[in-house]
């Protein structure tokens, strides 16, 4: 199994099957995948039918490949991981800058990288930027970027449910499901 079925196998497993919350702003779930994503992907059937085969071409294109998860992957799989259960939830673009955020706040003098620009996109500069922040931190850096992400997580979690008090009942699980 590739490091990106592996991430894309756990995904699945915390999202879960079929799921039709009222308070859950993305609507009608199967495997995690939204209504309007499985008809944006040519699904038109009963969303407790979406084929799996379906959902893990949708996690594969929207939330691994489009994003640049799969680059990520390439150079560190739990920090992949980490950005594709980030984007599922969030969008791959705030993902995507959580962890440019992060580079760039790592970027101390002397750092052997460019800062990337936080503009949610993951491109050449950020990769490299990444790949260079591990060489140069080693595990101790992979550690404090792993947890840092985790922490913007989780209090992105907590701002959506102080702007939305509806989200409140969502966020002990996030909590426990989404953040190490």
């Amino acid at each position: 199994m590739s490091a990106i079925e592996k991430i894309i196998d756990d995904v699945i497993r915390a999202e879960g099957g079929y799921a039709n919350d009222p308070d859950d702003r993305g609507g009608e779930t199967m495997y995690g995948i939204t209504v309007a994503v499985a008809r944006a992907n040519g699904y038109a059937g009963p969303m407790r039918n979406l084929p799996l085969s379906l959902a893990r071409r949708i996690y594969r294109d929207r939330y691994v490949v489009i994003p640049g998860f799969d680059k990520v992957s390439e150079i560190d799989a739990k920090i992949a991981a980490e950005l594709v259960d980030t984007g599922v939830n969030m969008g791959p673009a705030i993902a995507a800058t959580f962890l440019q955020r992060w580079l760039a706040g790592f970027c101390a003098p002397g750092a052997p990288y460019q800062a990337p620009f936080a503009d949610g996109r993951v491109g050449p500069i950020t990769l490299d930027a990444l790949s260079k922040f591990l060489r140069w931190r080693g595990t101790d850096g992979r550690t404090a970027l792993f947890r840092g992400l985790n922490g913007v997580q989780a209090t992105r979690y907590l701002e959506i449910t102080e702007a939305r008090p509806s989200q409140r009942k969502f966020l002990f699980g996030w909590l426990m499901n989404r953040v190490e």
